[in-house]
Protein backbone atom coordinates (compact mmCIF):
# COMPACT_ATOMS: atom_id res chain seq x y z
CA UNK A 1 0.00 0.00 0.00
CA UNK A 2 2.85 2.37 0.84
CA UNK A 3 4.44 1.69 -2.57
CA UNK A 4 1.15 2.40 -4.31
CA UNK A 5 0.68 5.62 -2.36
CA UNK A 6 4.24 6.73 -3.19
CA UNK A 7 3.75 6.06 -6.91
CA UNK A 8 0.46 7.99 -6.84
CA UNK A 9 2.15 11.01 -5.19
CA UNK A 10 4.96 11.02 -7.75
CA UNK A 11 2.43 10.82 -10.60
CA UNK A 12 0.39 13.71 -9.20
CA UNK A 13 3.53 15.82 -8.77
CA UNK A 14 4.72 15.21 -12.34
CA UNK A 15 1.35 15.97 -13.90
CA UNK A 16 0.95 19.08 -11.76
CA UNK A 17 4.39 20.29 -12.87
CA UNK A 18 3.50 19.71 -16.53
CA UNK A 19 0.24 21.56 -16.03
CA UNK A 20 2.04 24.51 -14.48
CA UNK A 21 4.54 24.49 -17.33
CA UNK A 22 1.73 24.49 -19.88
CA UNK A 23 0.03 27.41 -18.13
CA UNK A 24 3.17 29.53 -18.51
CA UNK A 25 3.97 28.71 -22.13
CA UNK A 26 4.18 31.95 -24.19
CA UNK A 27 3.68 31.84 -27.95
CA UNK A 28 6.92 32.73 -29.71
CA UNK A 29 6.71 35.98 -31.66
CA UNK A 30 9.20 36.72 -34.40
CA UNK A 31 11.07 39.89 -33.43
CA UNK A 32 10.31 42.91 -35.62
CA UNK A 33 13.10 43.64 -38.04
CA UNK A 34 14.72 47.04 -37.53
CA UNK A 35 14.20 49.62 -40.25
CA UNK A 36 17.30 49.88 -42.39
CA UNK A 37 17.64 52.58 -45.02
CA UNK A 38 20.47 54.59 -46.54
CA UNK A 39 22.82 52.12 -44.84
CA UNK A 40 21.64 53.04 -41.32
CA UNK A 41 19.74 51.04 -38.68
CA UNK A 42 17.04 53.44 -37.57
CA UNK A 43 16.85 51.73 -34.15
CA UNK A 44 20.26 53.24 -33.36
CA UNK A 45 18.95 56.81 -33.66
CA UNK A 46 16.20 59.21 -32.81
CA UNK A 47 14.70 59.61 -36.28
CA UNK A 48 12.99 62.75 -37.58
CA UNK A 49 11.38 62.69 -41.06
CA UNK A 50 9.91 65.64 -42.91
CA UNK A 51 9.49 67.16 -46.38
CA UNK A 52 10.86 70.37 -47.84
CA UNK A 53 8.51 73.29 -47.23
CA UNK A 54 8.16 76.58 -49.07
CA UNK A 55 11.18 78.85 -48.55
CA UNK A 56 13.24 76.02 -47.05
CA UNK A 57 17.01 75.94 -47.64
CA UNK A 58 19.69 73.61 -46.32
CA UNK A 59 20.63 76.25 -43.77
CA UNK A 60 17.06 76.64 -42.52
CA UNK A 61 16.66 72.86 -42.23
CA UNK A 62 19.85 72.66 -40.17
CA UNK A 63 18.68 75.45 -37.89
CA UNK A 64 15.44 73.50 -37.27
CA UNK A 65 17.67 70.76 -35.83
CA UNK A 66 18.87 72.99 -32.96
CA UNK A 67 22.05 74.10 -34.71
CA UNK A 68 22.93 77.74 -34.22
CA UNK A 69 23.37 80.06 -37.18
CA UNK A 70 27.16 79.94 -37.18
CA UNK A 71 27.27 76.12 -37.05
CA UNK A 72 24.71 75.86 -39.86
CA UNK A 73 26.68 78.34 -41.99
CA UNK A 74 29.93 76.44 -41.39
CA UNK A 75 28.28 73.21 -42.56
CA UNK A 76 26.93 74.90 -45.72
CA UNK A 77 30.41 76.24 -46.58
CA UNK A 78 31.90 72.74 -46.36
CA UNK A 79 29.23 70.92 -48.40
CA UNK A 80 28.48 73.60 -51.04
CA UNK A 81 30.64 71.94 -53.73
CA UNK A 82 29.07 68.49 -53.35
CA UNK A 83 25.44 69.54 -52.69
CA UNK A 84 22.85 71.24 -54.94
CA UNK A 85 22.37 74.97 -54.53
CA UNK A 86 18.67 74.57 -53.70
CA UNK A 87 16.19 72.01 -52.42
CA UNK A 88 13.04 70.83 -54.17
CA UNK A 89 9.63 71.54 -52.67
CA UNK A 90 7.91 68.54 -51.01
CA UNK A 91 10.94 66.26 -51.38
CA UNK A 92 11.69 64.22 -48.23
CA UNK A 93 14.59 64.49 -45.82
CA UNK A 94 15.61 62.47 -42.75
CA UNK A 95 17.50 63.60 -39.63
CA UNK A 96 19.26 60.95 -37.54
CA UNK A 97 19.98 62.09 -33.97
CA UNK A 98 21.94 60.47 -31.17
CA UNK A 99 19.94 58.51 -28.63
CA UNK A 100 21.67 60.03 -25.62
CA UNK A 101 20.48 62.99 -23.58
CA UNK A 102 22.04 65.45 -26.06
CA UNK A 103 19.87 64.28 -28.98
CA UNK A 104 22.57 65.62 -31.29
CA UNK A 105 22.18 65.67 -35.08
CA UNK A 106 24.57 63.12 -36.59
CA UNK A 107 23.32 62.65 -40.16
CA UNK A 108 21.06 64.60 -42.52
CA UNK A 109 19.74 62.84 -45.64
CA UNK A 110 18.00 64.75 -48.44
CA UNK A 111 16.28 62.97 -51.37
CA UNK A 112 15.83 65.06 -54.56
CA UNK A 113 14.71 61.84 -56.34
CA UNK A 114 13.72 58.37 -55.27
CA UNK A 115 17.04 57.00 -56.44
CA UNK A 116 19.57 59.70 -55.52
CA UNK A 117 20.21 61.29 -52.15
CA UNK A 118 22.64 63.62 -50.40
CA UNK A 119 24.14 62.77 -47.02
CA UNK A 120 25.71 65.15 -44.48
CA UNK A 121 27.87 63.29 -41.94
CA UNK A 122 28.46 65.30 -38.74
CA UNK A 123 29.81 62.49 -36.52
CA UNK A 124 33.50 63.41 -36.65
CA UNK A 125 34.09 66.20 -39.11
CA UNK A 126 31.68 67.74 -41.61
CA UNK A 127 31.51 65.63 -44.78
CA UNK A 128 29.01 65.74 -47.65
CA UNK A 129 28.25 62.84 -50.00
CA UNK A 130 26.24 62.44 -53.21
CA UNK A 131 24.93 58.85 -53.18
CA UNK A 132 22.70 56.48 -55.12
CA UNK A 133 20.42 53.95 -53.47
CA UNK A 134 21.06 50.32 -54.45
CA UNK A 135 19.11 49.06 -57.44
CA UNK A 136 18.05 45.50 -58.15
CA UNK A 137 16.56 44.23 -61.39
CA UNK A 138 13.83 41.60 -61.66
CA UNK A 139 12.62 39.89 -64.81
CA UNK A 140 8.94 39.40 -65.67
CA UNK A 141 7.56 37.41 -68.58
CA UNK A 142 3.82 37.66 -69.19
CA UNK A 143 1.31 36.74 -71.87
CA UNK A 144 -2.08 38.27 -72.50
CA UNK A 145 -4.73 39.43 -74.95
CA UNK A 146 -5.64 42.97 -75.91
CA UNK A 147 -8.74 44.01 -73.97
CA UNK A 148 -8.77 47.60 -75.20
CA UNK A 149 -5.88 49.88 -76.00
CA UNK A 150 -2.36 48.59 -75.39
CA UNK A 151 -1.98 51.01 -72.46
CA UNK A 152 -5.23 49.82 -70.85
CA UNK A 153 -4.27 46.18 -71.34
CA UNK A 154 -0.86 46.62 -69.72
CA UNK A 155 -2.44 48.45 -66.80
CA UNK A 156 -4.86 45.55 -66.25
CA UNK A 157 -1.84 43.21 -66.05
CA UNK A 158 -0.21 45.54 -63.48
CA UNK A 159 2.52 46.50 -65.92
CA UNK A 160 3.70 50.09 -66.04
CA UNK A 161 1.60 51.64 -68.85
CA UNK A 162 4.56 53.67 -70.15
CA UNK A 163 5.91 50.40 -71.59
CA UNK A 164 3.23 50.76 -74.27
CA UNK A 165 5.10 53.73 -75.74
CA UNK A 166 8.29 51.69 -75.98
CA UNK A 167 6.46 48.78 -77.60
CA UNK A 168 4.71 51.08 -80.07
CA UNK A 169 8.09 52.50 -81.07
CA UNK A 170 9.70 49.05 -81.46
CA UNK A 171 6.85 47.72 -83.61
CA UNK A 172 6.17 51.02 -85.45
CA UNK A 173 7.30 49.55 -88.79
CA UNK A 174 5.38 46.26 -88.40
CA UNK A 175 2.14 46.89 -86.51
CA UNK A 176 -0.51 49.59 -86.68
CA UNK A 177 -1.76 49.47 -83.08
CA UNK A 178 -4.66 51.69 -84.08
CA UNK A 179 -5.97 48.74 -86.10
CA UNK A 180 -5.13 45.99 -83.60
CA UNK A 181 -8.17 44.15 -82.30
CA UNK A 182 -9.43 42.93 -78.95
CA UNK A 183 -8.28 39.35 -78.46
CA UNK A 184 -4.96 39.79 -80.29
CA UNK A 185 -2.40 37.79 -78.31
CA UNK A 186 1.02 38.91 -77.13
CA UNK A 187 3.86 37.98 -74.79
CA UNK A 188 6.44 40.26 -73.20
CA UNK A 189 9.66 39.74 -71.28
CA UNK A 190 11.12 42.78 -69.52
CA UNK A 191 13.15 43.85 -66.51
CA UNK A 192 11.92 46.14 -63.73
CA UNK A 193 13.95 48.28 -61.34
CA UNK A 194 13.56 48.15 -57.57
CA UNK A 195 15.18 50.52 -55.08
CA UNK A 196 16.47 48.76 -51.97
CA UNK A 197 14.97 45.60 -53.47
CA UNK A 198 11.45 46.72 -52.48
CA UNK A 199 10.48 50.11 -53.94
CA UNK A 200 9.27 49.77 -57.53
CA UNK A 201 11.06 52.20 -59.88
CA UNK A 202 9.64 51.33 -63.30
CA UNK A 203 10.44 49.23 -66.36
CA UNK A 204 14.15 49.19 -67.16
CA UNK A 205 14.47 47.30 -70.45
CA UNK A 206 12.54 45.18 -72.94
CA UNK A 207 14.12 41.74 -73.32
CA UNK A 208 11.79 40.40 -76.01
CA UNK A 209 8.19 40.48 -77.22
CA UNK A 210 5.79 39.13 -79.78
CA UNK A 211 2.38 40.29 -81.00
CA UNK A 212 -0.07 38.37 -83.13
CA UNK A 213 -1.08 40.77 -85.91
CA UNK A 214 -3.26 39.83 -88.83
CA UNK A 215 -2.82 36.14 -87.98
CA UNK A 216 0.98 36.26 -87.79
CA UNK A 217 3.37 36.31 -84.84
CA UNK A 218 5.77 39.23 -85.04
CA UNK A 219 8.75 38.88 -82.70
CA UNK A 220 11.12 41.59 -81.48
CA UNK A 221 14.55 40.90 -79.95
CA UNK A 222 17.09 43.64 -79.10
CA UNK A 223 20.55 43.02 -80.50
CA UNK A 224 23.78 45.01 -80.87
CA UNK A 225 25.73 44.45 -84.08
CA UNK A 226 29.51 44.65 -83.87
CA UNK A 227 29.80 47.26 -86.61
CA UNK A 228 27.92 50.19 -85.05
CA UNK A 229 27.36 49.23 -81.40
CA UNK A 230 23.74 50.40 -81.65
CA UNK A 231 20.77 48.41 -80.34
CA UNK A 232 18.17 47.56 -82.99
CA UNK A 233 15.25 45.11 -82.91
CA UNK A 234 15.04 42.02 -85.10
CA UNK A 235 12.59 39.16 -85.62
CA UNK A 236 13.47 35.54 -84.85
CA UNK A 237 15.22 35.17 -88.22
CA UNK A 238 17.43 38.23 -87.78
CA UNK A 239 15.37 40.48 -90.06
CA UNK A 240 15.34 44.11 -88.91
CA UNK A 241 11.96 45.42 -87.70
CA UNK A 242 13.01 48.98 -88.37
CA UNK A 243 12.33 50.03 -91.94
CA UNK A 244 13.74 52.90 -93.92
CA UNK A 245 10.29 54.52 -93.54
CA UNK A 246 7.76 54.69 -90.71
CA UNK A 247 4.33 53.37 -91.59
CA UNK A 248 2.74 56.80 -91.05
CA UNK A 249 3.66 60.39 -90.13
CA UNK A 250 1.48 60.29 -86.99
CA UNK A 251 1.80 58.10 -83.92
CA UNK A 252 -1.83 57.00 -84.05
CA UNK A 253 -3.28 56.41 -87.47
CA UNK A 254 -6.77 57.28 -88.71
CA UNK A 255 -6.90 57.14 -92.51
CA UNK A 256 -9.78 59.15 -93.96
CA UNK A 257 -8.81 59.11 -97.65
CA UNK A 258 -6.54 56.81 -99.66
CA UNK A 259 -4.36 57.38 -102.71
CA UNK A 260 -6.70 57.37 -105.69
CA UNK A 261 -6.63 58.12 -109.41
CA UNK A 262 -10.16 59.53 -109.21
CA UNK A 263 -11.66 60.95 -106.00
CA UNK A 264 -14.40 63.53 -105.45
CA UNK A 265 -12.65 66.55 -103.92
CA UNK A 266 -14.64 67.76 -100.86
CA UNK A 267 -13.66 71.43 -101.36
CA UNK A 268 -13.42 71.81 -105.16
CA UNK A 269 -16.46 69.54 -105.61
CA UNK A 270 -15.04 67.77 -108.62
CA UNK A 271 -13.55 64.39 -109.50
CA UNK A 272 -9.75 64.39 -109.64
CA UNK A 273 -6.73 62.31 -108.64
CA UNK A 274 -5.79 62.24 -104.97
CA UNK A 275 -2.07 61.48 -104.94
CA UNK A 276 -1.64 61.05 -101.22
CA UNK A 277 -3.01 59.47 -98.03
CA UNK A 278 -5.04 61.59 -95.57
CA UNK A 279 -4.55 61.01 -91.83
CA UNK A 280 -7.07 62.80 -89.63
CA UNK A 281 -5.99 64.08 -86.21
CA UNK A 282 -6.77 67.01 -83.89
CA UNK A 283 -5.22 70.38 -84.72
CA UNK A 284 -1.77 70.65 -83.17
CA UNK A 285 -0.96 66.92 -83.32
CA UNK A 286 2.79 66.51 -84.02
CA UNK A 287 3.71 65.39 -87.55
CA UNK A 288 6.86 63.26 -87.96
CA UNK A 289 9.10 62.81 -90.96
CA UNK A 290 8.81 59.15 -91.89
CA UNK A 291 12.52 58.82 -92.75
CA UNK A 292 15.78 60.69 -92.29
CA UNK A 293 16.56 63.30 -94.93
CA UNK A 294 16.93 66.97 -95.81
CA UNK A 295 14.11 69.54 -96.00
CA UNK A 296 13.74 70.31 -99.69
CA UNK A 297 10.83 72.76 -99.38
CA UNK A 298 8.97 74.43 -96.51
CA UNK A 299 6.30 77.01 -97.28
CA UNK A 300 2.71 77.77 -98.29
CA UNK A 301 0.56 77.36 -101.39
CA UNK A 302 -3.17 77.89 -101.87
CA UNK A 303 -3.91 74.19 -102.31
CA UNK A 304 -1.36 72.63 -99.97
CA UNK A 305 -1.52 75.19 -97.19
CA UNK A 306 1.54 75.04 -94.96
CA UNK A 307 3.64 72.13 -96.19
CA UNK A 308 7.07 70.49 -95.89
CA UNK A 309 8.80 68.32 -98.49
CA UNK A 310 11.72 66.08 -97.45
CA UNK A 311 14.27 64.46 -99.78
CA UNK A 312 15.47 61.15 -98.29
CA UNK A 313 17.89 59.91 -100.96
CA UNK A 314 18.17 59.72 -104.75
CA UNK A 315 15.05 57.54 -104.92
CA UNK A 316 12.54 58.72 -102.29
CA UNK A 317 10.90 62.00 -101.20
CA UNK A 318 7.86 62.70 -99.00
CA UNK A 319 5.56 65.69 -98.52
CA UNK A 320 3.28 66.72 -95.63
CA UNK A 321 0.38 69.14 -96.30
CA UNK A 322 -2.16 71.37 -94.48
CA UNK A 323 -0.03 72.03 -91.38
CA UNK A 324 -1.16 74.52 -88.79
CA UNK A 325 2.51 75.24 -88.07
CA UNK A 326 5.84 74.46 -89.75
CA UNK A 327 8.68 73.62 -87.34
CA UNK A 328 11.60 73.14 -89.77
CA UNK A 329 13.41 75.19 -92.41
CA UNK A 330 14.71 74.51 -95.89
CA UNK A 331 18.07 72.70 -95.92
CA UNK A 332 17.64 71.32 -92.40
CA UNK A 333 18.81 67.73 -91.83
CA UNK A 334 16.29 65.48 -90.12
CA UNK A 335 16.32 62.19 -88.26
CA UNK A 336 13.59 59.61 -88.75
CA UNK A 337 10.62 60.43 -86.51
CA UNK A 338 11.66 64.06 -85.96
CA UNK A 339 8.76 66.50 -85.52
CA UNK A 340 8.49 68.76 -88.57
CA UNK A 341 5.14 70.46 -88.00
CA UNK A 342 1.66 70.25 -86.50
CA UNK A 343 -1.64 69.05 -87.92
CA UNK A 344 -3.93 71.74 -89.26
CA UNK A 345 -6.43 72.53 -92.00
CA UNK A 346 -4.65 75.20 -94.04
CA UNK A 347 -5.10 75.26 -97.81
CA UNK A 348 -7.89 73.25 -99.44
CA UNK A 349 -9.02 71.19 -96.45
CA UNK A 350 -12.36 70.63 -94.74
CA UNK A 351 -10.88 69.62 -91.39
CA UNK A 352 -7.62 69.02 -89.53
CA UNK A 353 -5.51 66.32 -91.16
CA UNK A 354 -2.17 65.71 -92.84
CA UNK A 355 -2.04 64.67 -96.49
CA UNK A 356 1.02 62.44 -96.85
CA UNK A 357 2.53 62.26 -100.36
CA UNK A 358 5.27 59.93 -101.52
CA UNK A 359 7.64 60.08 -104.51
CA UNK A 360 9.67 57.19 -105.93
CA UNK A 361 12.12 58.13 -108.72
CA UNK A 362 10.24 61.40 -109.22
CA UNK A 363 6.79 59.77 -109.58
CA UNK A 364 4.04 60.08 -106.96
CA UNK A 365 3.03 56.61 -105.71
CA UNK A 366 0.85 55.01 -103.05
CA UNK A 367 3.08 54.68 -99.97
CA UNK A 368 0.80 52.03 -98.44
CA UNK A 369 1.38 49.64 -101.36
CA UNK A 370 5.15 49.95 -101.58
CA UNK A 371 7.52 47.29 -100.30
CA UNK A 372 10.07 49.54 -98.63
CA UNK A 373 13.61 48.49 -97.63
CA UNK A 374 14.84 47.77 -94.11
CA UNK A 375 17.26 50.37 -92.80
CA UNK A 376 19.63 47.99 -91.00
CA UNK A 377 20.40 44.53 -92.35
CA UNK A 378 21.86 41.90 -90.01
CA UNK A 379 25.41 41.11 -91.04
CA UNK A 380 25.98 37.40 -91.68
CA UNK A 381 28.81 37.16 -89.18
CA UNK A 382 26.45 38.40 -86.42
CA UNK A 383 23.66 35.91 -87.13
CA UNK A 384 25.05 32.92 -85.13
CA UNK A 385 25.60 35.11 -82.07
CA UNK A 386 22.09 36.55 -82.46
CA UNK A 387 20.51 33.08 -82.71
CA UNK A 388 22.34 31.93 -79.58
CA UNK A 389 21.38 35.07 -77.67
CA UNK A 390 17.64 34.83 -78.36
CA UNK A 391 17.25 31.06 -77.91
CA UNK A 392 16.42 31.01 -74.19
CA UNK A 393 14.30 34.17 -74.10
CA UNK A 394 12.25 33.03 -77.13
CA UNK A 395 11.62 29.71 -75.40
CA UNK A 396 10.54 31.64 -72.32
CA UNK A 397 8.08 33.76 -74.33
CA UNK A 398 6.62 30.78 -76.15
CA UNK A 399 6.29 28.71 -72.96
CA UNK A 400 4.45 31.46 -71.09
CA UNK A 401 2.15 32.03 -74.07
CA UNK A 402 1.46 28.29 -74.42
CA UNK A 403 0.60 28.02 -70.72
CA UNK A 404 -1.68 31.07 -70.97
CA UNK A 405 -3.54 30.14 -74.15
Amino acid sequence: MRKIALILLVFLAVTSCKKNQEEFVIDSVEPQKPIVDFGFHYDDFNVYCDTIQSQDTFERILKKQNLNGKKASDIIKVIKDSFPTSVRFKRPYVCLRSKDKYNKLQYLIYQPTRLNYYLIDLTDSIVGYNKTRPLTFKTRTVAGELTGSLTQTLRSLKIEPTLSGRLTKVFAWSIDFFKSRKGDKFALSFTERYINDTVYDGVDSLRAAFFEYKGKKIYAFPFVQERNGKTDYYDENGKALKNFFLKAPLKFVNITSHFSKNRFHPVQLMWKAHKGTDYAAPTGTPIMTTAAGVVEQAGYTTGNGNFVKVKHDKTYSTQYLHMSKILVRRGQRLKQGEIIGKVGSTGLATGPHVCYRFWQNGVQVDALKLKLPNSQVMEGRNLPRFKEQIRSVKLELDSVAEAKF
